[in-house]
């Protein structure tokens, strides 16, 4: 498949941003999924990974790298992540796999963001993909409530439990113009555990994207 062989390309590609000796942030999906196993290239020269799911610590343990807990290093100089939109200016719609809370941490507390994705995520405007959000199970009428006050279509992802014991809602028919104020807005719902938009601290600082033609490079 032709996606496929992008999504395998870009990953290795990321490799050139890992530095000898240092710890490596590791998100979640089939993209990242196809890192994982590059990253497996190197596991000797880096002390290890913090992992944004129980998913990529599974892979990441399989193939002998050592996963380690955020709270206990001193710091993360690169986390690699992909993407379901990502838009010029490097803002992002993230929480397909329901991983979006750790991955937003991991992406705050790193010093580089580097974004990787095939060419079919990059857009114009984000929200054409459904903006997952977080939330504390009590509050999912609440919040869906005033959801729809903002213009989108709330559907609760039935049978999706995150790794954190929370439930997902993903927003249908939203027009992202201002990603920064939208990401506040529902960040200051009660109840909301966090919303897949990274935009304010958490855009990426590059993005690697690959197409037909090789990898682009975007770099903020």
């Amino acid at each position: 498949m032709i996606q496929e062989e992008l999504k395998k390309a870009v990953s290795w590609s990321a490799l050139d941003y890992i530095l000898p000796g240092t710890v490596i942030g590791v998100g979640s999906g089939s993209t990242v999924a196809h890192f994982i196993y590059a990253l497996a290239s190197i596991k000797n020269s880096i002390n290890g990974a913090v992992s944004s799911s129980n998913s990529s610590t599974k892979q990441l343990k399989s193939l002998g790298i050592p996963v380690l807990d955020l709270n206990e290093v001193d710091e993360v100089i690169v986390y690699v992540d992909s993407a379901d939109e990502i838009n010029c200016n490097l803002q992002m719609i993230k929480g397909g796999g329901a991983a979006l809370t750790r991955e937003k941490i991991i992406a705050a507390a790193a010093k580089k963001f580097i974004c990787i994705v095939d060419e079919s995520k990059k857009v114009e405007q984000l929200g054409k993909f459904p903006l997952p959000i977080e939330i504390i199970p009590m509050a999912r009428t609440y919040i869906t409530r005033e959801l729809v006050k903002l213009g989108g279509l709330p559907k609760y992802r039935v049978g999706t439990i995150t790794d954190n014991g929370n439930i997902i809602l993903d927003v249908h028919n939203l027009h992202i113009t201002d990603p920064v104020y939208l990401e506040k807005t529902i960040n200051s719902l009660p109840g909301v555990v966090t919303v897949g938009l990274f935009a304010i601290h958490t855009a990426a600082n590059i993005a690697l994207i690959s197409t037909t033609t090789g990898i682009k490079t975007i770099i903020k």
